[in-house]
């Protein structure tokens, strides 16, 4: 059977995130039952605990963001709410989610993107608003400090910046990628205080 690029990518991403989920779960559960042995005490214990939280909360946003969207498929605003929330947790950047309706994973696969790409341009944190504004999805911040790079954010405006990315640049490439051929195409406005995306 035949797949294209884009499917690829996704389908490999969501078999990298299926298989690490396994045992980062086993690796909880293991420290849940030193808790209850009382063995699990002390500052070493509580950062393993921290850091397989924090590891969870990436896969599960990497999923949805990098991973296969079948369609047709659906995710709630709690749902979308709880990956948000642990994603950003004890960060100094947080994503609001304004709508009430059922979003369609194909939908969420690029906000998702796109808020990664928004979070670039807030080093020194910020509020990511997420809304639906007619049929359009708006992902927009404000801050008096915005630090724009002007090749990644050229991407998306269908520039050919020449070079290669980085990969925590990746987002930028993947949403260019993904809206290339999509109606309505991807509109960006780039302000010294804002950045809005929309899809």
């Amino acid at each position: 059977m035949f797949y294209d690029r884009q499917d690829i990518v996704a389908l490999i991403s969501s078999r990298i995130c299926h298989d690490l989920i396994s045992p980062l779960g086993a690796i909880s559960n293991g420290i849940e039952l030193l808790e209850m042995a009382g063995l699990a005490k002390g500052p070493e214990m509580e950062l393993i605990s921290q850091s397989i939280t924090n590891a969870n909360s990436k896969i599960r946003f990497f999923r949805v963001a990098y991973g296969n969207a079948p369609r047709g498929t659906t995710l709630d605003r709690s749902e979308i709410n709880s990956v948000l929330e642990d994603y950003f947790q004890g960060g100094r950047v947080s994503a609001k989610w304004h709508s009430e309706i059922k979003a369609q994973r194909t939908d969420i696969k690029l906000i998702f993107l796109a808020i990664q790409c928004v979070e670039t341009a807030l080093p020194y944190g910020g509020v990511i608003d997420v809304s639906l504004v007619g049929k359009e999805w708006v992902i927009r911040a404000e801050n008096p400090k915005l630090k724009i790079t002007q090749e990644h954010w050229a991407l998306l405006e269908g520039q050919d910046i020449g070079g290669e990315l980085l990969a925590s640049q990746v987002q930028f490439g993947m949403l260019a990628m993904l809206c290339e051929w999509r109606k309505p195409a991807l509109s960006l406005t780039r302000q010294e205080n804002l950045i809005e995306i929309r899809l």
